[in-house]
């Protein structure tokens, strides 16, 4: 099944690619309202379905005795790309392979060499392996940075709603962070029922709590830092929204 992330993987994936090694899970948890324990399993979630693939050494190869980084685009036949990709893995001094959706210039080929002279033996040995070499070329630098929209809005209030989906028929299932400052936080569902934040016609699915998932039931606290998952069968209402919402609300607003 596929997997899809919701707002609170993509911002685990910003952080991890702007810098994985320095930033940890209460790092992060504390810039998404959840728990360290909840970062953590949705880390080793993207892991297992292969969103998160690996994480790798920015290297300045140059600065290492003066090593020499070559950028091979080449052209291979489509129905033997991927092999000869794996191939091209196996040839000592190619660091990285690109496979292009292409039938020209298809696979790029990033190497490393001791000087032009094992440039040239690493060419020779793609070239012999059924690769055309179209374009060499010496690589400068490189910079890393990441993906934009998996970044927080700075410039909007924040929001309590992470994931949201229209289901069949019409109804709606929104996932809320919570906050120290919800309204909800700390009351039972029983308790915010009877107070009009959660009205009757909104179901609870689900909860995830430090990592785990609860089945709620009208006992079922909700603490900070929880994940909850609603179910509305019309447009979500507002004073739920509300209820979720970090931001205080002055005390002469009414919900």
């Amino acid at each position: 099944m596929t997997y899809r992330p919701d707002e609170i993987d993509r911002r685990i994936l910003y952080y991890l690619g702007m810098n994985a090694r320095d930033t940890s899970a209460p790092m992060i948890a504390e810039e998404v309202d959840v728990t360290p324990a909840t970062v953590r399993n949705r880390i080793n979630r993207l892991e297992e379905h292969g969103i998160i693939r690996g994480y790798h050494a920015d290297i300045d190869y140059e600065n290492s005795n003066g090593k020499v980084t070559t950028q091979f685009t080449c052209t291979a036949p489509v129905s033997k790309r991927s092999a000869l990709a794996n191939e091209a893995l196996s040839t000592p001094g190619v660091i990285h392979v690109r496979e292009l959706l292409a039938g020209q210039e298809n696979l790029v080929i990033t190497a490393v060499g001791e000087d032009t002279t094992d440039i040239n033996r690493i060419a020779q040995q793609l070239s012999a392996a059924g690769v055309t070499i179209e374009r060499e070329d010496i690589v400068l630098d490189e910079t890393f940075q990441p993906y934009h929209e998996f970044a927080p809005e700075e410039d909007r209030a924040p929001s309590a709603v992470t994931d949201f989906q229209t289901v069949v028929g019409g109804g709606e299932v929104v996932e809320f962070t919570v906050s120290e400052t919800a309204d909800i936080a700390g009351l039972t569902l029983k308790a915010a029922n009877q107070e009009g934040l959660l009205p009757d016609e909104i179901l609870v699915v689900g909860i995830e709590r430090d990592g785990t998932h609860i089945t709620p039931n009208g006992d079922t606290q909700i603490t900070p830092g929880d994940l909850v998952s609603v179910f509305s069968p019309e447009t979500l209402p507002e004073q739920l929204v509300n209820a979720f919402d970090s931001e205080p609300r002055p005390a002469n607003e009414q919900v």
